[in-house]
């Protein structure tokens, strides 16, 4: 992900809605952000037709943090090893 200190407006589709998201990272790391929310957004309405979208987008928002939580364990499992091995 590339950063610099510009602010930019990237224009993207999430969930068949357009959205403006402003941000600091690249065009494209953005554009992949949205992409792959979108995704999955996609993949829990196929899996649950009937659900509003508001409870799709909370059932994604609930995998996603369970993911950076699984995710963040492990970073710290890895830096507890690091330190051992030091």
């Amino acid at each position: 992900m590339s950063v610099d200190h510009e602010v930019r407006s990237v224009r993207v589709q999430i969930f068949g809605e357009e959205h403006i998201v402003k941000g600091q990272a690249s065009k494209e790391y953005i554009e992949n952000l949205a992409s792959l929310v979108d995704h999955r957004l996609e993949e829990v309405q196929k899996v649950n037709p009937l659900l509003p979208r508001h409870r799709v987008a909370i059932l994604v928002a609930i995998n996603l943090a369970n993911e950076l939580e699984k995710l963040s364990a492990e970073y710290e499992e890895l830096l507890a090893l690091l330190e051992e091995a030091n």
